[in-house]
C-alpha cells in the first residue's frame, strides 16, 4: 500500500469512528428504559431472576424486564389490561406484576 493509500484508509476510519460518536449520545438522550411494556422475549434486558439479559423475559409485559422507548412515551403508554381486569402502564421503575410463575 502506498503513503497516500494508508493516510486515506486512516482519514476514512477516523471519520466514521467519530461520526459514529456523535450520533450515540444523540440516541441515548432521546431513548428511556420502560419496564413492563415488553412482550415475551423482546425485552431488552433485565428481566430478573432466572433470566440473563436481551429477549430473555418468560411473559408479556414482565414488570422486571425493560424496553427502551422514546422519552417521555413510557409513562404513557396503554397496553392491555392484565387478567385482573386493571389496566396497565409501562413505568420507570422495575415492577413487581406479570412476573412468571417460579
Amino acid at each position: 500500500m502506498t503513503a497516500m493509500t494508508s493516510r486515506l484508509v486512516f482519514g476514512a476510519s477516523l471519520a466514521c469512528a467519530l461520526g459514529a460518536m456523535a450520533v450515540t449520545p444523540v440516541m441515548a438522550q432521546d431513548m428511556e428504559k420502560c419496564f413492563g411494556v415488553a412482550l415475551a422475549g423482546q425485552n431488552d434486558c433485565a428481566a430478573g431472576p432466572g433470566t440473563t439479559c436481551a429477549g430473555t423475559s418468560k411473559v408479556d409485559y414482565q414488570g422486571n424486564a425493560w424496553k427502551l422507548v422514546p422519552a417521555g412515551t413510557c409513562v404513557t403508554m396503554d397496553l392491555p389490561a392484565g387478567a385482573d381486569g386493571m389496566a396497565r402502564k409501562g413505568s420507570l421503575t422495575e415492577l413487581t406484576r406479570d412476573l412468571p410463575a417460579s
